[in-house]
């Protein structure tokens, strides 16, 4: 569970640059209908700082012939599964969206299984669990699930323009789609590790209220940052996210 290149943590594991193991490790998890090279950009402006590890779904890209997951919990404990678990005094997880969700319940396995917990959790473009909106697109047709994906400018819509990607981009897509949308975990789950949360100012999918109440699931110290943008803030802003993250997990040491 422990080693990054073996072949079946390889599947879902991918690193992009070389890194220093005594720097930061952050590990990203993609949004819904993304995929670990979303995160390649990120990982090239972090090099040298921060190794960057991104997360690849099955169901997409390389690993398209692979079911997909459509429940956030599910997901999580097959990551939690393929993680690197040693040094976890230097690891963060960032999320975006449906993201977000899937890195929370990283990092709540990482507690009760481990009894350890990352360094903090960056949430982005994603609103708390106890902020539950009901939502049904997983249940339409395809044409309601691309007409929303577009609309979010999340998926390159050039990809949905071609019959035979269209199909194999659905069933990943859709799935994602279900997880995230009938993820209500019980109660008010908390973590023991900090929470930070990025957000655009104009984001349909979370208003700066839902994201504020990720407060109430961490017992330890929260912030809300936000940016200028819609859900996918992240991508017209991707200097400012990318200072804002170095900020938070770089020691000043670091940058001397």
């Amino acid at each position: 569970m422990t080693a990054i290149s073996s072949d079946n943590a390889s599947n879902w594991i991918r690193e992009f640059h070389p890194a220093d193991r005594t720097s930061p490790r952050m590990i990203c998890f993609p949004h819904a209908g993304g995929a670990a090279s979303y995160y390649f950009p990120v990982s090239r402006a972090l090099a040298g700082k921060i190794e960057v590890l991104a997360i690849q779904y099955p169901g997409r890209q390389d690993r398209y012939t692979e079911p997909a997951i459509g429940n956030v919990e599910a997901l999580a404990a097959a990551v939690f599964r393929e993680l690197p678990t040693e040094d976890l005094d230097r690891t963060w997880l960032f999320g975006h969206s449906m993201g977000a969700a899937v890195a929370f319940e990283v990092a709540r396995l990482m507690e009760r299984e481990l009894n350890q917990s990352p360094v903090g959790i960056i949430l982005s473009g994603r609103r708390a669990p106890s902020r539950f909106r009901p939502e049904t697109l997983h249940l339409q047709g395809d044409a309601a699930i691309i007409a929303n994906v577009q609309s979010l400018s999340g998926t390159d819509a050039i990809l949905f323009d071609d019959p035979d990607t269209q199909r194999l981009i659905m069933p990943a897509l859709r799935a994602d789609y279900r997880a995230i949308e009938t993820y209500r975990p019980a109660g008010t789950p908390r973590v023991a590790c900090p929470i930070y949360t990025f957000v655009g100012d104009a984001d349909p999918l979370a208003t700066l209220d839902e994201v504020g109440s990720w407060r109430d699931h961490t017992t330890a110290e929260f912030t809300l940052r936000v940016f200028p943008g819609d859900h996918f803030y992240l991508t017209a802003r991707a200097g400012e996210v990318i200072a804002a993250i170095s900020q938070l997990i770089v020691k000043p040491t670091q940058t001397a």
